[in-house]
């Protein structure tokens, strides 16, 4: 059961963290439309090698962190900041954007596809801090565990979760170009109350620790 969960936090995490239109998951999406499906999954696969290490890095390095209780409060409190803004931005802003006017990269060679999703997924650092403040938030609740077979389940979890993400991308995206604006709204509310939840309980228990 620990394993399961272990396993569904990371894919839920990788889910909010990745679902969201960026440089990744767009490019992957034009890929497929410019270059046709196959080609776009070689993108998707380059991607989530790295994706694989970066988390792995993570966990080891909020492993450290967990060891380190002084750095653990900070952590919660820099994480409740950073909750709080997605919320923020996912019920708000996030709305009014259009995803397909997002920024993709122009892939000009047609044989290194999955290179270029190794590269591209390796210049973004921003998964290393995300998946650091997610473990240390799960075993801060007493839902995650930084023995060898958890660890292993949170990374396939989110390799998993990234996986979906951007094969949904790949092929239903320009299906739904029509009712993209609709989709991504709805999904950000759902995003943006998940964040908001976890900040709110994070306020809780940053509270405990001082009074």
């Amino acid at each position: 059961m620990t394993l399961f969960i272990s396993f569904l936090s990371g894919l839920l995490a990788a889910v909010i963290g990745i679902f969201p239109p960026g440089l990744i998951n767009m490019t992957a999406a034009k890929t497929s439309i410019n270059d046709g499906k196959n080609r776009a999954m070689l993108f998707v696969f380059g991607t989530l090698v790295v994706i694989f290490f970066q988390t792995y890095i993570s966990v080891l390095f909020a492993q450290y962190i967990n060891n380190h209780k002084e750095v653990i409060v900070l952590l919660r409190e820099i994480g409740l900041i950073i909750f709080s803004v997605l919320s923020i931005y996912f019920l708000g802003f996030a709305k009014k954007q259009n995803p397909q006017k997002d920024s993709t990269l122009q892939i000009k060679s047609k044989k290194s596809r999955f290179f270029i999703g190794m590269l591209i997924s390796a210049i973004n650092f921003f998964p290393i801090p995300y998946y650091v403040f997610v473990s240390v938030t799960l075993a801060s609740f007493k839902v995650f565990s930084f023995d060898a077979l958890s660890i292993f389940s949170f990374v396939f979890g989110t390799v998993s979760g990234s996986f979906i993400i951007f094969y949904c991308y790949v092929v239903f995206f320009n299906k739904m170009k029509s009712k993209t604006d609709y989709f991504i709204r709805n999904m950000n509310t759902i995003i943006g109350s998940i964040t908001g939840i976890v900040a709110l309980i994070t306020l809780v228990n940053v509270i405990k620790y001082y009074f």
